[in-house]
């Protein structure tokens, strides 16, 4: 992270350095979150993008216990794509007391308690444009979303290369306010291995936010996804810190041989 630092675009540095500020101001005192495991009610969780790969291990993964509902521009694609996950959620583990559904991405926004944005950084403006207003005020909103690109010299984090792009995480609060309800999560962990049923993680992952029952709240959902284990990195500010996480681990990953390379601290 700190080489990660020393190129840095200098106006975009200054520009998280005042978000930061702003969020100490709002909260003076660092927050402490408990990672331990957490107990969640069972929960209604939106995804977004639901069709791709890391909707399909997120919807794998919380069906045992929630109501998962896989959203995709094409309502009849997220409903077929839905049907074939619950086939492998019921030949995995039988009998479960949560569901897999399938609906365009606008359309589950008034009933879910959390939403997952699993979709391109590109489409940010459009999918959140549309959900403006639309999900509930308790509404907990994640971001897995990673501003990244593919240039001749490997996977950039596009904010670093040009001045005038934000960090995901805040272009979706400033989409969908309050901010207090939206959080950065799950930017290095293995689509593969989440897929995989049989597969425990074994990685970290990152969090950022401003309001302590939210996090908790994701902390107990990440809690369920075996192997994985929730680390808190600072307030939604800080975000960017973790979402230039994953051009690191692609870059590392091709140019090493490594396969489903994940981050874990030791």
């Amino acid at each position: 992270m700190s080489i990660a630092l020393c190129y840095y675009d200098l106006g975009s540095y200054e520009d998280a350095e005042n978000s930061y500020r702003e969020a100490i101001k709002s909260n003076p005192k660092p927050m402490h979150i408990n990672t331990e495991i957490t107990h969640v009610d069972s929960m209604k969780i939106g995804i977004a993008g639901g069709t791709g790969g890391m909707g399909e291990g997120f919807a794998l993964r919380w069906c045992q216990k929630h109501d998962v509902i896989v959203g995709s521009r094409d309502a009849q694609k997220a409903r077929e794509a839905a049907e074939n996950y619950m086939r492998t959620a019921n030949q995995t583990y039988g009998n479960i007391t949560g569901s897999i559904s399938g609906n365009d991405n606008i359309s589950f926004a008034k009933d879910i308690d959390v939403l997952i944005l699993s979709i391109p950084y590109e489409f940010i403006d459009d999918t959140c444009g549309k959900l403006t207003g639309k999900l509930r005020d308790d509404c907990i909103v994640v971001s897995p979303i990673v501003p990244m690109a593919r240039t001749e010299a490997g996977f950039v984090y596009i904010p670093l290369e040009e001045e005038d792009k934000e960090q995901a995480a805040e272009m979706v609060a400033d989409k969908l306010p309050p901010r207090s309800r939206v959080v950065s999560a799950f930017h290095t962990i293995s689509e593969s291995k989440l897929k995989n049923l049989q597969q425990s993680l074994d990685a970290d992952t990152f969090i950022c936010g401003d309001d302590q029952n939210v996090i908790a709240k994701l902390t107990g959902l990440i809690n369920e996804i075996a192997g994985l284990r929730p680390v808190y990195l600072g307030p939604l500010a800080l975000a960017y810190q973790a979402e230039i996480l994953t051009p690191m681990c692609l870059n590392a990953a091709k140019r090493n041989k490594m396969k489903n390379p994940g981050v874990k601290l030791v």
